[in-house]
C-alpha cells in the first residue's frame, strides 16, 4: 500500500494533479498516487531476493562473517539475522515494519514482509510495502565440518603416565571436566598409558597444556610437522604436536628417595608413601610423620620410582597397637603432618593366619586403626625389590611392612553410594580389563580425602537409593550431601521434554 503523507490544514480542498489532472487533495508533491509511483520507487537498490547459508546437522544460519546461530522459523532471531541481510542497503530510507509471510517449511524460501518510507518531491513522504525472499542455501559450518573430517586436526596434546594403575588421570579428568577445557577438543582418544587430545587450533592445545603444567608435576615437548607450504605467499601449514609426561608416581605407592634429596627435604626418610598428587606429590613419612611435598622440576632433577603397584598390596589383620605420643625429631626436619597419627602396630597377614609369623612396624594411620581392623601393606621382608636406593640402604632402616591405607568392604561401599563423576565422551582403544577396580578406587580415594574432592564436581544420584542399616555400618568415610551438586538436565529447565512451563 502507497500514500501520500500531507500536512494537515483548517481548510481543505481538492486540486488537480499536474501529470493526468484527477480531483486530489493538496500534497508537496501536486500529483496522485499513481503518477508518483511511476516517478519514484523508494525500495529501489534494496535487493528482493537474498540467499541464506543454512547448516543441516546443527540446524544454524549463517550470520556474517564467521558466526553461526541457532534460530526458529519465523522467531524474532531469525527476523534480525534476514534485516542485517538488507541493512546495508536500506540507509537511505525509514524501517517501520517488518515481519514474516508463511512458507512452505520445505520450500527452502523465507519471505518477509517490509514497510518502509521515505521522503520524496518537495517533502512528500512515500510509504512502500513489498516483499523480500530469502534462498536458503545448504552450507556446512566448521564445526560440523571437523566432526565429518575426523583427521582435520591441527595440534594434538599427548598425555603419558608410565604408571599401572590410572588414578592421577581419573583426577586429571574431573578437573578437565570442571573447567570446560575439553570443550574445544576434536576428538578425546583414549590409549593404554595416556590419553590423546586432538585440537582444531594451536591457541587451544596450548591452553590446555599449560593447565596440565599448573595441575599436574608434568615435564612437556614441543614439535610441529609441515604438512604444505605455499611458495606464492609465503604461508606454511604444520601440525604440532604437545608431549606432556606426568611423573610416574600414584597415590598410595610407596617410593624410596635418593640421599640428596631425603636431606634436601628435612632429613625424612627415604622410605615414604604418596598420599597425594596434586600439582605437587605429597609424601609422608611413615616412621616420623614428616611431610613434603616434591614439584615437578625437583622430580626430574631427583627422580624416584615406585617400589610397589597396587596389586601387590596384601591384606593385614591389626594384632596390637600403641600410639606414640611424643616424637622428638632431629634438627633441620620438615613439618609434621596433624592428620595422622603416629603409631607402633604388630600384624599378621589374613592369608597366614594358621601361622604365628607377625610383623612390626611404625604406621600413620594411628588415627584409624584399632585391634582387628584390616588394613592393606607392601611386605618388604618377603619381596625381591630393584631399586637403586634401597639397595643401598642399611637394611636395618629398611621396614618389613609398609601400611597403607585401611580396608573397608567394598560391596557395602558401593551398595550404599549415592554420588557420581561426569565423564568424558572419548574414544576408547584396547582398553585394561582392570579399569574398574581402578576406578572404583579412585571412587574411594575421594570418599576418604577430603582436600582431593575440593577440586572435583560431585553430582547426586538420583537413580540410586542409599540402603542405611545398623549393621552396615563398618566405620567407612562417606561423602555427605552438603558437598554433592544436582546434575541439572535440559528436562529440568524446560518442565519435560519441550513441555510448556506456562500453567493455567
Amino acid at each position: 500500500m502507497e500514500y501520500i503523507q500531507a500536512p494537515a490544514t483548517s481548510s481543505q480542498g481538492n486540486i488537480l494533479c499536474c501529470t493526468c489532472g484527477v480531483p486530489i487533495p493538496p500534497n508537496p508533491a501536486n500529483m496522485c498516487v499513481a503518477c508518483l509511483r511511476t516517478q519514484v520507487d523508494i525500495s529501489e537498490g534494496i535487493p528482493k531476493q537474498v540467499t541464506v547459508h543454512f547448516c543441516k546437522q546443527c540446524e544454524r544460519y549463517l550470520q556474517p562473517p564467521a558466526t553461526w546461530m541457532q534460530c526458529a522459523l519465523e522467531s524474532r532471531e531469525l527476523l534480525a539475522l534476514c534485516l542485517k541481510k538488507i541493512k546495508s542497503s536500506m540507509t537511505k530510507v525509514r524501517l517501520i515494519d517488518a515481519g514474516f509471510l508463511w512458507t512452505e517449511p520445505h520450500s527452502k524460501r523465507i519471505k518477509m514482509k517490509v514497510t518502509i518510507q521515505k521522503e520524496v518531491m518537495n517533502g512528500a513522504i512515500l510509504q512502500q510495502v513489498f516483499v523480500v525472499e530469502y534462498v536458503i542455501q545448504y552450507q556446512m559450518c566448521d564445526d560440523c565440518h571437523r566432526v565429518e573430517a575426523k583427521d582435520f586436526w591441527k595440534a594434538v596434546v599427548q598425555v603419558r603416565q608410565k604408571t599401572v594403575h590410572k588414578k592421577t588421570f581419573y583426577y586429571l579428568e574431573q578437573l578437565i571436566l570442571k573447567h570446560k577445557l575439553h570443550q574445544n577438543a576434536l576428538n578425546i582418544k583414549e590409549i593404554h598409558d595416556g590419553i590423546d587430545f586432538y585440537y582444531g587450533s594451536k591457541q587451544h592445545a596450548q591452553k590446555m597444556t599449560d593447565f596440565l603444567q599448573c595441575t599436574v608435576p608434568c615435564r612437556s615437548k614441543t614439535s610441529q610437522r609441515l604438512i604444505s607450504h605455499d611458495i606464492h605467499s609465503n604461508t606454511y601449514n604444520y601440525k604440532s604436536t604437545f608431549s606432556m609426561e606426568i611423573v610416574p608416581v600414584c597415590k598410595d605407592n610407596v617410593v624410596c628417595l635418593s640421599p640428596r634429596l631425603a636431606q634436601s627435604l628435612g632429613n625424612m626418610g627415604q622410605v615414604c608413601v604418596c598420599v597425594r598428587v596434586t600439582s605437587t606429590i605429597h609424601l609422608i613419612d611413615p616412621n616420623t610423620l614428616q611431610i613434603a611435598e616434591v614439584d615437578g622440576n625437583t622430580y626430574w632433577r631427583n627422580p624416584f620410582n615406585s617400589l610397589c603397584n597396587p596389586r601387590q598390596l596384601e591384606e593385614f589383620i591389626v594384632m596390637d597397637i600403641d600410639i606414640i605420643r611424643d616424637q622428638k625429631l632431629g634438627a633441620g626436619a620438615c613439618m609434621r603432618s596433624n592428620k595422622h597419627t603416629l603409631a607402633e602396630v604388630w600384624v599378621q597377614k589374613t592369608s597366614e593366619m594358621d601361622t604365628s609369623q607377625q610383623y612390626h612396624c611404625r604406621t600413620f594411620l594411628g588415627h584409624l586403626l584399632n585391634i582387628g581392623d584390616l588394613v592393606m601393606g607392601f611386605d618388604f621382608a618377603n619381596s625381591n625389590i630393584n631399586d637403586e636406593y634401597l639397595n643401598k640402604m642399611n637394611p636395618h632402616h629398611v621396614p618389613d611392612v609398609v601400611l597403607i591405607k585401611k580396608s573397608y568392604d567394598r560391596s557395602r561401599r558401593v551398595k550404599r553410594r549415592n554420588w557420581k563423576l561426569q565423564e568424558m565422551a572419548r574414544d576408547r582403544d584396547g582398553m585394561d580389563t582392570d579399569d574398574e577396580r581402578q576406578y572404583q578406587d579412585f571412587l574411594e580415594d575421594l570418599e576418604e580425602d577430603e582436600a582431593l574432592r575440593k577440586n572435583v564436581n560431585i553430582f547426586r544420584d538420583a537413580a540410586k537409593i542409599p540402603v542405611e542399616s545398623d549393621t552396615d555400618d563398618d566405620g567407612a568415610p562417606r561423602i555427605s550431601l552438603m558437598e554433592m551438586l544436582e546434575e541439572l538436565s535440559l528436562s529440568d529447565a524446560t518442565g519435560g521434554e519441550g513441555a510448556d512451563m506456562m500453567t493455567d
